[in-house]
């Protein structure tokens, strides 16, 4: 989950990561807290691939912001 850097600040938004990111790992981070996962792609890899090639910039403070808005119009819970 996206957060400020309050730990349960956590609300909507979430990070999809295409690549490992151990240092948003609750052992590696920095503040201690690190990022909750809940989820896995497991089929539709070429959306990722897709959300992967948006052109990003600066946007709010913050570096890499996706350009134009990438919307999830569907998911699914599978057990």
């Amino acid at each position: 989950m996206a957060r400020t850097s309050a730990p349960h600040s956590a609300s909507a938004q979430f990070f999809i990561n295409a690549t490992d990111n151990g240092f948003l790992n609750k052992a590696q981070a920095q503040d201690g807290w690190g990022y909750a996962v809940f989820g896995k792609v497991s089929a539709g890899t070429e959306v990722v691939d897709a959300i992967e090639r948006v052109k990003t910039g600066r946007s709010g403070g913050h570096g890499d912001v996706p350009l134009e808005d990438v919307t999830i119009t569907r998911a699914t819970v599978i057990d």
